[in-house]
């Protein structure tokens, strides 16, 4: 496997799915390309996009593709199981992936998300076969899948499918140990079985990066900055993904990467003691990756509301989150949190596994 690690010997992956919009709401095109550039100008290679990240194949191509050699950037994207019909084939899907990226190949290609409710979703449609087809023919260079499940299942997974090369697994400090993620023991079971590892949510969906000062301390640095260190200092990883969508965060990056240097023992105390005095407000931990939504009967736009319910919980202003509440309803971007019919539909695609019904209960209580 000693490949894959020399195609990012840099470590830093830039994730494209929470680029900077327009005051349309439309992805930036011009401040996508600028922070393109800079990313490939400081040595850095590594993308990461999918089927399913509305635009964010088509901007590729648009940002990058078209304007960089193909030999200058590597990218990864994914096939998304949930999105396919008996229309929509994983043969269609790839061709349309290639047409929206203006690629004859991937570098790196994933099955999206498997874990207990999708896989059999990948097997019916011989999903694994597929890919190492495209392998054999050159349309994809080196296959892996993204993964939100248990330990065991992962376990299950790359015991049954060992022509896997690598896996992507959602690893950050807060998640470590707990016991709805178990990074941790996640992180162990890739290990066991040598497959290098892709991280993603380093930062939680940016959580990690926004706790409020009191929580943070005892960190002498930014929070980003501990938690990508704590990601990238693991053993055996490829790529850290980092969501960056604008140019101070990528700079930010770019420093720390610079060279990247592990956590001191006395940095890992200050993560564990900020790791506690999060765990004691017991916030709402939704990364706002929105598998929860298209689904949802009501509408209702649960990582939106999840962050108001996380921002009533730490700041002092409560009078903030209960306007966004507000707002978001009147503008008709959501229905209420009251107006859930506890279907159930958002938990299946919930990568933390989160209780949203149950959250979403209590929601208006505290914000209207």
């Amino acid at each position: 496997m000693s490949d894959l690690y020399q195609l990012n010997k840099s470590k830093l992956g830039f994730g494209l799915m929470r680029l900077p919009k327009d005051d349309n709401g439309n992805i930036d095109l011009k401040k996508t390309s600028a922070m393109a550039d800079r990313f490939l100008e400081k040595g850095f290679t590594y993308f990461d996009t999918a089927y399913v990240y509305q635009g964010s194949e088509e901007i590729f191509k648009a940002a990058i593709g078209s304007r960089h050699p193909r030999d200058s950037y590597t990218l990864a994207s994914k096939l998304s199981g949930w999105a396919l019909t008996e229309e929509l084939t994983p043969e269609k899907m790839f061709e349309e992936q290639l047409r929206r990226t203006g690629l004859d190949y991937f570098d790196f290609y994933l099955l999206h998300n498997v874990n207990k409710e999708h896989k059999p979703i990948f097997d019916r449609y011989d999903a694994w076969s597929y890919c190492q087809k495209l392998k054999k023919e050159g349309k994809i260079r080196h296959f892996g899948f993204s993964f939100h499940d248990t330990p065991e299942m992962l376990d299950e997974v790359l015991t049954e499918h060992p022509e896997t090369e690598f896996v992507q697994l959602q690893i950050n400090y807060l998640d470590w140990t707990n016991p709805r993620v178990q990074s941790g023991r996640i992180y162990e079971v890739a290990r066991k079985h040598d497959k290098p590892i892709v991280i993603m949510e380093p930062v939680k969906g940016g959580i990690l990066s926004n706790l409020q000062p009191q929580l943070t301390e005892p960190f002498k640095d930014t929070p980003a900055s501990y938690a990508l260190r704590f990601a990238a200092g693991l053993d055996g990883v490829l790529a850290i993904l980092s969501g960056m969508s604008t140019m101070e965060q990528l700079e930010e990056n770019i420093q720390l990467f610079s060279p990247l240097k592990k956590l001191s023992e006395e940095e890992m105390a200050a993560i564990n003691e900020v790791k506690s005095r999060v765990d004691k407000l017991q916030l709402i931990q939704c990364t706002s990756c929105r598998y929860c939504t298209p689904g949802c009967p009501q509408k209702i736009a649960i990582p939106d509301i999840f962050r108001m319910l996380n921002d009533e919980a730490v700041m002092d202003n409560k009078e903030r989150p209960k306007n966004d509440y507000k707002a978001l309803i009147a503008d008709g971007k959501s229905g209420k949190a009251s107006s859930c019919i506890k279907c159930g539909k958002c938990e299946k695609e919930c990568p933390q596994h989160l209780p949203i019904r149950k959250y979403l209960e209590g929601a208006e209580a505290r914000l209207v």
